[in-house]
């Protein structure tokens, strides 16, 4: 019987981020910890990273001196690798639910 590694999806998650220098470090993950906290705090990172490229971006257009472009590009990474990693975990938990549903009684 195929099982779902929740923790090990959003360990995978946080050790993605956290090589990418994103917000998602947090506590170890618990056995019964609420996974809906988990991955709603993880989608809240993402999105404040995403945020953060923007307005780099939007400062260095503009014409701010204190915003260099090295930053803005780093920052767009960032944004880019958690938002990629944050996509491999919806994808896993569709394919999971699909085989979920595919299972007969």
């Amino acid at each position: 019987m195929n099982e779902i590694d929740v923790s090990g999806l959003l360990r995978e998650l946080r050790q993605t981020a956290a090589a990418a220098g994103g917000e998602m470090r947090g506590a170890p993950i618990q056995p019964g910890q609420d996974f809906i906290s988990v991955l709603k705090e993880s989608v809240e990172a993402v999105n404040r990273q995403q945020a953060l490229a923007e307005t780099q971006a939007q400062s260095f257009a503009m014409g701010d001196p204190q915003v260099s472009l090295a930053e803005v590009m780093v920052s767009v990474q960032k944004a880019g690798i958690a938002f990629q990693a944050l996509t491999q975990v919806r994808n896993k938990m569709v394919a999971a639910y699909q085989e979920i549903m595919s299972m007969q009684m």
